[in-house]
């Protein structure tokens, strides 16, 4: 039984064997004409090509379609069909994967894949190489080096250098005559037509001279037969740089447990791990699944996801993480995600899609590679026809043609970039910054102010009472009322809440929660009168009540200028009947005073000043946002050094706040990890979440940071920056490469050998550029 696509649904598959980004280009040609298809793209870095379905065709035809696509171009599909058993070495169809399926897993075997395609690559252009190097270094000192050419050597020239020109290159010309039968053209192309043609023209010298002709014309064995020993070693090598680009994702897969260890002893596979199961985890072994942790303590390495080096002690009621290692300790964990709802998994797909995406900037080499191997072949005929017209010197015209041909080939120019994606979103997963896409890595160029919400970003986001003051009230009734107190609050679950509920083990009977937002929250409490008799208990600011004492005020003046947050607690007649009401329905509310104040604090995380340094370092204006009062807020600025506070922000109007900042055109980050951040982080230009927090603010935001250590935010940045530095000194090189070298290939300045190993080192340059990115370590790294 088929399933109809339904518009907007994507089908991805794995594609071996492209080499250029007209290769890719040719694919996405290929594809976007397919019925069924509303849209096709093809990455040449993640090796994936992607179809956004129209609807009007079922899945399984639509894929077959792209299959017999791709394959009709000459290029391998690694994805395995759709539901088909797994297979050695094929990854599996992100559109078809079980949403409870284990997505790491999936995205681990496609890869695979490629590592496996691309060992026979490299294989098979070493096998090639090596022959090639055989036959070619006499060719070379036989046609260079006069006192070396004998009698006949060009015959043996001829026959040295066939070999190579048609079976070392045999790639080459399979590419070019499969993309010939769809009318397309790829770098290959312009390799193949540039060695036939020095073949091609030699052999022609080659029988003029048997029959007494062309007595002065020269052949060009040894061109042909150079250019693609080049070229073999370029791609060679290439192959081996760029397949070190998935490292993030192996690494990723390589930390997954095989088994789980259930606590009556049964091992079983993890993907067998259910939500609500206890596993043990010994000393030393990988923790299966994410959980919480039941029984037992360990220093826990969590490097691989979090990018932090020091182990963290996880005990009772610890979350812990799939993938991470307990090191010194015995765990018990309760499973509370599996299969793709995993942490890893999650990283693992957002790694993903921000690789398989292109960067706006990416669009211009898009449009030129499409047009450029066309535009290089015209421009090669007119080099051939223009030095035949001005000089009618065969040999000189025939050698800067092949010269344009050989020396344009835009395999730089394809991979600037993809390939710098690739490697820095990977290094980012390794370091515990997920990029939601490309287009994140270009919002970070110029991002000018950074707005912090206070707490759980800039401070623990653990808040503990740490007095409470009501001058007019016994200590019973003190305790009594922060009883009731702590009672409304448990419906809550903002930080200064859970320190209040924390801070009595006590609970009463209520009714009524009613939540404002910003202000604070009101229930009906069971005897929570002075009386005895049941009251309403509101807990909040200072807007919520109708009457401060003026010894309230001063105490709580004094607390906040220290850097604490106060909330007042007071207490009314009911409103309504039923069971805790006091009044009538239409009772009207008495005056509220507040009797008595609760301080707390949330302590600054340790990473919090360096991290304000670094944003200082990379020439951002900081912001500090957050609800707490002015004068709170204000203290927590004055120790970190912030010189802007923004305070009193109600949930609602964080992203009113940020939609100011931006006014005049100023680009603005935000950086927080709670659910009424969402619409401030959606609102900023470069949305960053702190990974600790609500699922939402994640969704909300174009980076998301594992760990809690604001230092990451830092590190995400200037990651970003220096990826998108990289895929512009990438472009650059391309671009200028090509500008420069064609004029001068044309002119005759560059002869074809050198001109295909500057071809080469191009692409090889761009390779390694991009492959440094694996190096960077971060501000985290300073300490």
């Amino acid at each position: 039984m088929t399933t109809e696509t339904t518009p907007a649904e994507t089908i991805d598959l794995s594609v071996g064997g492209m080499t250029c980004a007209g290769c890719a280009a040719t694919i996405q040609k290929g594809l976007a004409i397919l019925p069924g298809v509303d849209g096709a793209a093809v990455n040449i870095a993640t090796r994936r090509a992607t179809v956004q379905a129209d609807g009007t065709l079922d899945r399984e035809d639509l894929e077959l379609a792209m299959r017999a696509a791709i394959e009709g171009l000459g290029y391998q599909v690694l994805t395995k069909p759709a539901g088909a058993a797994g297979a050695d070495g094929a990854g599996g169809d992100a559109s078809h994967r079980p949403a409870a399926g284990d997505e790491l897993e999936a995205l681990a075997d496609e890869h695979a894949a490629h590592v496996a395609s691309d060992a026979a690559r490299i294989a098979d252009y070493r096998r090639r190489f090596l022959v090639a190097v055989a036959l070619t270094a006499p060719v070379l000192l036989i046609s260079m080096v006069m006192p070396l050419q004998f009698a006949g050597w060009e015959q043996v020239v001829a026959i040295l250098a066939t070999p190579v020109i048609f079976w070392s290159a045999y790639p080459f010309h399979r590419s070019t005559v499969m993309s010939a039968r769809h009318r397309a053209t790829t770098m290959d192309t312009l390799v193949s037509l540039g060695t036939v043609a020095a073949w091609t023209w030699s052999t022609v010298v080659l029988l003029g001279h048997a029959a007494g002709a062309m007595e002065g014309a020269h052949v060009y064995y040894e061109t042909g037969a150079v250019i693609v020993t080049l070229i073999l070693l370029g791609k060679w090598l290439e192959v081996r740089s760029s397949a070190r680009a998935g490292d993030a994702i192996r690494a990723l897969s390589s930390r997954q447990s095989a088994t789980a260890r259930l606590e009556d002893g049964t091992v079983i596979e993890r993907s067998a791990l259910e939500v609500g199961m206890r596993f043990v985890t010994r000393p030393g072994e990988t923790i299966a699944t994410d959980g919480v942790v039941v029984d037992g303590e360990a220093a826990v390495d969590a490097s691989l996801v979090t990018g932090e080096s020091v182990p963290v002690t996880a005990g009772p009621g610890a979350e812990v993480i799939g993938g991470t290692i307990a090191a010194d300790g015995a765990l018990t964990v309760e499973a509370t995600r599996v299969g793709a709802e995993t942490m890893l998994a999650q990283i693992a797909r957002m790694v993903d899609q921000a690789q398989g995406g292109k960067a706006r900037i990416q669009r211009l080499a898009d449009r030129v590679a499409a047009i450029f191997v066309p535009a290089v072949i015209g421009l090669s005929g007119l080099t051939l026809a223009g030095w035949l017209l001005a000089t009618g010197d065969v040999e000189r015209a025939f050698t800067a043609a092949v010269a344009v041909l050989i020396i344009s080939c835009p395999c730089a120019l394809g991979l600037a970039t993809p390939l710098a994606i690739m490697v820095g979103t990977g290094r980012g997963a390794q370091l515990g910054t997920l990029v939601r896409g490309p287009d994140a890595l270009e919002d970070t160029r110029d991002v000018q102010v950074i707005v912090l919400d206070k707490t759980g970003t800039v401070t623990e986001g653990r808040m503990e009472v740490t007095a409470t003051f009501a001058p007019a009230l016994d200590d019973e009734a003190t305790a009594a009322l922060l009883v009731g107190a702590a009672s409304v609050e448990a419906r809550s679950e903002h930080p200064v809440a859970k320190a209040i509920v924390g801070s009595t083990t006590e609970r009463a009977p209520l009714k009524g929660f009613r939540s404002t937002p910003g202000h604070g929250v009101t229930a009906t409490v069971s005897r929570a009168g002075a009386d005895g008799s049941h009251a309403d208990v509101t807990v909040g600011s200072a807007r919520m009540f109708d009457r401060v004492d003026d010894a309230l005020a001063a105490w709580a003046r004094e607390r906040e200028q220290a850097g604490e947050t106060v909330v007042l607690v007071g207490r009314s007649r009911p409103l309504g009947g039923g069971l805790l009401g006091g009044g009538t329905a239409t009772s009207t509310r008495e005056p509220l005073a507040a009797e008595m104040a609760i301080a707390v604090r949330d302590r600054i995380k340790e990473s919090t000043p360096d991290a304000i340094a670094a944003f200082r370092d990379l020439g951002l204006e900081v912001v500090l946002l957050t609800g707490d009062n002015a004068r709170a807020a204000r203290a927590v600025a004055d120790e970190l050094g912030i010189d802007r506070v923004i305070a009193e922000v109600l949930p609602g109007d964080k992203a009113d706040v940020v939609s100011g900042l931006q006014e005049g055109g100023r680009r603005v980050a935000m950086v927080g990890d709670g659910v009424n951040d969402a619409p401030a982080l959606a609102q900023a230009d470069l949305g960053i979440a702190i990974g600790t927090g609500a699922d939402v603010a994640r969704e909300a935001s174009d980076l998301t940071i594992v760990s809690g250590d604001l230092r990451a935010a830092a590190d995400a940045i200037a990651l970003s920056r220096r990826t998108l530095g990289t895929i512009r000194g990438n472009l650059f090189w391309a671009f200028a490469y090509n500008v420069a070298a064609i004029p001068l290939a044309a002119l005759g300045v560059l002869n074809p050998m050198i001109a295909s190993a500057a071809m080469g080192g191009s692409s090889l340059f761009v390779v390694g550029n991009s492959l440094r990115l694996r190096g960077f370590a971060g501000y985290r790294a300073r300490r």
